[in-house]
């Protein structure tokens, strides 16, 4: 047997967000969102369900799986597999708008009903944070205090989930290893047969359940997002590049100026430590020079005078 890889938008799509996958869509949402008990998705309606003339105008980098739960509350799914610019700005907008949207002209701000939006990304969004889960909503800064419960963004890492199949002991672990690993699997691993929804999941995963069209189709979207993460990689990689080369420039550059100026100041200091020395050591020599020599005029000028050599070297301080 062969799957689809489902981190596709194609085959995403197909097996969350077509008619009859509502058992497996509110199996799904429950596990990842974690409802249980009395919170527990009862019910769902799926909006704007994949039909097959619809794959060639989906949108290439995201896809769109839209519930309405029973009690009104809105769900969107999203599964990303690029990382494009304006991504987290792009996910709180759809969030934004599926809440506005809900009102029309006249109708009352109570209307409201709260919209979850779940994003499955095929990259690391946040690398700081080691958990695959992160759930963001309105709140207090200082107090941490829920602002309102009616606009959350659950994402789920699938980089960073990295259990295996003896390592899965959750609802959520199994839907997450059944996303990021159906298409490199050959069969239904024991483990993940045990749950209806699940295997549910698998059998509309299938590619011998696909039209040739349909087929097709998802060959088609695998090799747009291959080639699309390699433009990226490219991208990235010459950016790097680009990057580096600009940077040994620059800190040349910045690296021979400072030498210049530190060479400047280190050898103005060292020529005036040699100068004061050597003006120290020739202003002796000439001072000792020129007292010697008025020493001799004073010696010269007693003698003539008539004293004596001995009393006259006496009187200036002079040795016999």
């Amino acid at each position: 047997m062969k799957f689809l890889d489902v981190t596709t938008d194609y085959a995403f799509k197909r097996v969350f967000g077509s008619e009859n996958s509502r058992p497996v869509l509110k199996a799904f949402l429950n596990a990842i969102l974690e409802y249980e008990g009395e919170h527990a998705i009862a019910d769902l309606e799926i909006v704007d369900p994949y039909q097959v003339p619809a794959i060639q105008g989906m949108k290439d980098t995201f896809v769109d799986v839209k519930a309405v739960l029973a009690n009104g509350k809105q769900i969107i799914v999203e599964m990303q597999v690029l990382n494009v610019p304006g991504f987290e700005q792009r996910v709180l907008y759809n969030a934004a708008k599926a809440y506005a949207q809900q009102l029309t002209k006249g109708d009352d701000y109570t209307l409201l009903r709260p919209v979850v939006a779940l994003t499955l990304t095929d990259f690391e969004m946040f690398p700081d944070f080691p958990g695959f889960l992160s759930r963001f909503k309105v709140m207090e800064t200082h107090r941490l205090t829920t602002y309102s419960g009616d606009l959350e963004l659950v994402f789920a890492e699938l980089p960073k989930f990295t259990k295996t199949l003896p390592e899965l002991t959750t609802a959520t672990d199994r839907w997450l290893y059944f996303v990021k690993h159906a298409g490199s699997l050959q069969i239904v691993p024991e483990a993940l047969r045990r749950e209806p929804a699940l295997q549910s999941a698998f059998d509309m995963a299938l590619e011998s359940a696909l039209s040739r069209e349909e087929l097709e189709a998802q060959h088609k979207r695998f090799d747009f997002i291959r080639l699309q993460r390699g433009s990226l990689a490219k991208a990235t990689a010459d950016g790097l590049a680009k990057g580096l080369e600009q940077g040994l420039e620059q800190g040349l550059e910045q690296g021979l100026e400072q030498g210049l100026q530190q060479g400047l100041q280190q050898g103005l200091q060292q020529g005036l430590q040699q100068g004061l020395q050597q003006g120290l050591e020739q202003g002796l020599a000439i001072g000792r020079a020129e007292g010697e020599a008025r020493l001799r005029q004073a010696l010269d000028r007693l003698l003539a005078n008539g004293m004596d050599e001995a009393s006259a070297r006496t009187a200036i301080g002079l040795p016999d």
